[in-house]
């Protein structure tokens, strides 16, 4: 199934979506999942990463879609966006928040259709596993291959990221069992190590593209062995 959002203020620019996303399902077999907004303060406000694809108005009266995309962007890297507009000037901007594409409106099915089979195929050939976080006062989704490592900092959960740091409550221990199959281990107590991100391990210290951190002694068998598995190979 396919999450999709409509961020849309004007009624029949909403009926004319989901015309079309009820014609593209019945033609091909694909299933959406379809939520409405009618402004784009109303799917930033508590923003959840759960959509595959947004459709985003441009032209809104309390908050732009422009604006909105910025908010999106900043808790979540991968949705898919359409910019839906009047103007073709403002399709430009898209490119400052990484959107697929743009619409004109009134927007005929063909171009819909066509522009939405690129998408599917996109989403189709993704093969990246998330972590959703609670952070930022919504819901974050992380691609696991976007974290360095994970840092337990006294109440608090610290996520650094390829592209940003987050801060959430939690405990080292609820997010080593998360991950439990996705090659993140322990290198002491304060520090869930990315596997993947590992750059070098010498003189008691592993090296990511994130830092430097120290393997305690007590882990730092299990955690040679942990790596040496996952590499494929000895890392003395």
């Amino acid at each position: 199934m396919i999450r999709i959002a409509i961020v849309e203020d004007e009624a029949v620019y909403v009926r004319q979506l989901k015309e079309h996303l009820t014609k593209y399902e019945e033609e091909t077999g694909e299933t959406f999942r379809i939520s409405v907004f009618s402004d784009g303060d109303e799917i930033v406000t508590g923003y959840r990463a759960e959509y595959d694809l947004i459709f985003l108005d441009v032209q809104m009266a309390f908050m732009d879609g422009m604006t909105a995309a910025e908010h999106i962007r900043k808790l979540d890297q991968d949705v898919m966006i359409i910019f839906i507009t009047n103007m073709a000037q403002y399709a430009i901007r898209g490119y400052t928040v990484n959107a697929l594409d743009f619409m004109l409106k009134p927007v005929s099915y063909f171009a819909f259709s066509q522009k939405l089979k690129r998408a599917l195929e996109q989403l189709k050939r993704r093969t990246k596993k998330y972590i959703n976080l609670k952070a930022d006062g919504g819901i974050a989704r992380i691609a696991l291959d976007q974290i360095y490592y994970i840092e337990s900092m006294k109440h608090s959960i610290i996520v650094h990221g390829t592209e940003r740091d987050y801060i959430l409550n939690g405990t080292m221990k609820e997010m080593e069992r998360q991950l439990a199959e996705d090659n993140f281990y322990r290198c002491n107590n304060c520090y869930l190590v990315n596997l993947s991100q590992v750059e070098s391990v010498r003189d008691g210290m592993v090296y990511t593209r994130g830092g430097q951190l120290q393997i305690s002694r007590p882990k730092r068998k299990a955690f040679m062995e942990a790596l040496t598995d996952y590499m494929g190979g000895v890392i003395g």
